[in-house]
């Protein structure tokens, strides 16, 4: 039997102190009987735990389903995660300590073998911002720019507090989006469905009723073109789908592509209320990543780098590299920002006067403070605008209909009399 290394609590009947070690024996009663053998009274005697490499360990977590982890952290968790980071390493918790508290006790599994996953590449002399650089699917550009500014500056436990700061306001934003958009998506569901039986069930019905009342009379435009959209999506409803599925996937290939991202992002920015609300989100993330990037000793340079590369949106990318390019040249940021024509004027303004008071970090926070409210109200404003224009479409679409399938009766009527 190969022997087995063993956890044991003994007592030291000279001293009358616990000692706790290891033993080497082939088994439990092997173990104590060596322990009674050097005057030692055995108390506890377990199998030690097998420890494992780090090494050996993240490569076996490397080898998990990436689809399942892909879905077991999601921006809920990462919050939470991120909350709980900040305060323990605030406190001046050691980081891989921290990593191993939130392993043990976080009560969602993805998390602790996030943590543990971290923890190990900590241990094995790595950063946490290279460990969540592998993680891509849990950490964006912003969050990693975020923490290796922090590590860089010494500012760890400030920028993950801010940082869980700005996932809980970007939560709040979309639990109040859903909330707002929910009664509308009800209204637009139930009338789609109400529309697709109409079409494809009452109204074939009613142009067999026509077939025997009319006898060969023709029918109105407006009955004509229904019974022929109802024809057409009957039996073409194969045909639609299909279509409608390629065209799905052409789209996001295409939007994959440089040309057709920057093309979808100016789009974006260009339609009625979706684009303004779009570009005040996006003043806001940058303005505050710029904020807390600066305020942490990062060079104004580099910042703009890194806000670059988290804006979300190639044209403002492009108008803060335009930025950069001129501040490069020792014209400052206000002025380049004005004369991009993407960023609102008040932004320039306000930045303008950061750079002349020597206050840039804080004015840059004050802006997005300013658009982080705008933004909240907007997405209010275009609820409560969605949902009567639904429940309006709704009705014009229905009442469409109705009038197209009695319209025929009316003729019937005036013939019979």
């Amino acid at each position: 039997m190969n022997p087995v290394i063993f956890d044991y609590t003994a007592i030291d009947p000279q001293s009358g102190g616990e000692i706790h070690g290891q033993e080497t024996a082939a088994d439990a009663n092997a173990a104590a009987t060596a322990l009674r053998g050097r005057g030692l009274v055995p108390v506890a005697v377990t199998p030690a735990a097998v420890e494992r490499h780090p090494e050996e360990v993240l490569a076996e977590s490397k080898r998990r389903s990436s689809w399942i982890r892909r879905r077991a952290v999601g921006p809920r968790e990462l919050r939470t995660f991120t909350r709980q980071l900040a305060t323990l390493v605030k406190a001046g918790v050691p980081l891989a300590r921290a990593l191993h508290v939130i392993g043990v006790h976080d009560a969602h599994q993805g998390v602790r073998r996030l943590a543990d996953e971290l923890r190990i590449g900590i241990e094995s002399g790595g950063t946490l911002s290279e460990g969540l650089r592998r993680r891509g699917e849990v950490f964006d550009d912003t969050y990693v720019a975020m923490v290796t500014a922090g590590e860089t500056g010494g500012v760890l436990s400030d920028i993950l507090s801010r940082q869980a700061l700005v996932l809980e306001k970007h939560e709040r934003v979309r639990g109040r989006l859903r909330t707002a958009l929910a009664y509308p998506a009800v209204v637009l569901v139930v009338a789609a469905l109400i529309v697709a039986v109409l079409v494809t069930v009452v109204v074939p019905k009613f142009a067999l009723i026509y077939g025997g009342l009319l006898r060969g009379q023709p029918l109105p435009t407006l009955t004509s073109g229904l019974l022929a959209l109802s024809h057409f999506l009957r039996a073409n409803v194969l045909l639609g789908v299909m279509l409608a599925a390629i065209a799905v996937w052409m789209g996001r290939r295409w939007r994959r592509t440089e040309r057709g991202r920057r093309l979808f992002d100016r789009w974006q920015l260009g339609v009625p209320w979706l684009g303004d609300l779009l570009l005040k989100a996006a003043v806001a993330r940058v303005a505050g990543l710029l904020g807390a990037l600066l305020e942490s000793g990062v060079p104004e340079m580099e910042a703009l780098a890194i806000a670059e590369g988290a804006s979300g949106n190639t044209r403002i990318s492009a108008a803060l590299a335009e930025v950069a390019m001129r501040l490069r040249r020792g014209e400052g940021i206000a002025g380049p920002l004005e004369r991009t024509g993407v960023f609102p004027g008040l932004v320039a303004g306000m930045v303008r006067v950061g750079e002349e008071t020597g206050a840039l970090p804080e004015m840059f926070r004050r802006v997005a403070e300013a658009y982080d409210d705008e933004v909240d109200q907007a997405v209010a404003a275009l609820a409560a605008v969605i949902e009567p224009m639904l429940i309006v479409g709704m009705a014009l679409i229905v009442g469409i209909i109705v009038i197209a399938l009695f319209l025929p009766m009316a003729g019937v009527l005036q013939h019979l009399q």
